[in-house]
């Protein structure tokens, strides 16, 4: 619990230690004079002359401390229409299980092998607003648009080849995407899609979706890998004011995603609210209770 604890204005923290160099040489001097048997109230007067010290120390180390603002930091909330809504959409079809992306683990498939990558990207945009979306014969959602990344990685985890399906249906899953993204208030609406094979199972057409996109200023990015499709893949990002990439490796997918994380920025996080707890009023009641013990045995004496 400690471990969220923090200061407002740490420096102020400092002047405890000037306090206790003024303690040490910047004693007032009195004039001395010799009382007969004076140890006699020497030592009765001792113990209270103890506690006083303490709480002279206790009250100006609370008080110190007050200043500086103890703070515990409980949550972060992001400020979402200033973000971008970004939908990842993967070809999960049967061609995906094929093994030729990665040249250095040959038991990995196409999907394995998108599928780290994807969660990679997923962590570098820390302030967006992102959704899954996979497609085979039917298109599926497999995650809505959310600030949560350790779920949607923990989502990915579990998506397999075949689960929508064994054909591709790319223009679904677009014009699906479209209506997710249509009503959504943000800096941008992106749509980023991965396919490795031409659209068999799509009943929208391309024009169609191509329409949609532009209506609702959406872009489209269209990664393919290997050299089907491109002809739809470069229309569909170049009539949506985007760009098309083709990998033929994993490396390539890497510097793809690269890529897309480098053009489409987030200022996000300059709209961030840091929700807090303040401490201070714990340490000033201690500092006034001491003082008023102080008070009264100072009197006392």
């Amino acid at each position: 619990m400690l471990n969220n604890i923090t200061f407002e204005f740490p420096y102020v923290l400092l002047l405890i230690f000037v306090f206790i160099l003024c303690s040490i040489y910047c004693k007032a001097k009195s004039p001395s004079y010799y009382i007969p048997h004076l140890n006699i109230f020497q030592k009765s007067n001792q113990k209270s002359s103890l506690v006083i010290n303490i709480l002279k120390y206790l009250i100006i180390s609370l008080a110190i401390i007050s200043l500086a603002s103890p703070i515990k930091e409980k949550d972060t909330q992001l400020i979402k229409n200033d973000g971008i809504n970004i939908l990842l959409n993967l070809d999960a079809s049967g061609s995906m299980k094929y093994k030729d992306l990665d040249k250095d683990d040959r038991s990995k498939n196409r999907f394995a092998v998108v599928k780290d990558i994807v969660k990679d990207f997923i962590s570098k945009r820390k302030s967006d607003n992102i959704g899954l979306v996979i497609f085979g014969d039917s298109v599926m959602m497999a995650s809505p648009l959310s600030f949560d990344k350790n779920a949607q990685k923990e989502i990915i985890d579990y998506l397999e080849i075949g689960m929508a399906g064994n054909n591709t249906a790319l223009l679904d899953s677009i014009a699906r995407s479209v209506n997710i993204l249509k009503d959504k208030k943000a800096k941008s609406n992106v749509i980023i899609v991965l396919s490795d094979g031409e659209d068999t199972a799509s009943k929208i057409p391309l024009k169609i979706v191509v329409k949609l996109l532009k209506k609702y200023n959406i872009k489209a990015y269209t990664i393919g890998i290997g050299n089907s499709n491109k002809a739809v893949l470069n229309q569909i990002s170049s009539q949506s004011n985007a760009k098309s990439y083709t990998a033929y490796s994993k490396d390539n997918l890497i510097a793809i995603y690269e890529d897309i994380n480098k053009l489409e920025k987030s200022k996000i996080d300059q709209n961030k609210i840091v929700l807090k707890d303040y401490l201070f009023f714990y340490s000033l009641f201690f500092a006034v209770f001491a003082l008023v013990l102080f008070i009264y045995l100072k009197n006392k004496e």
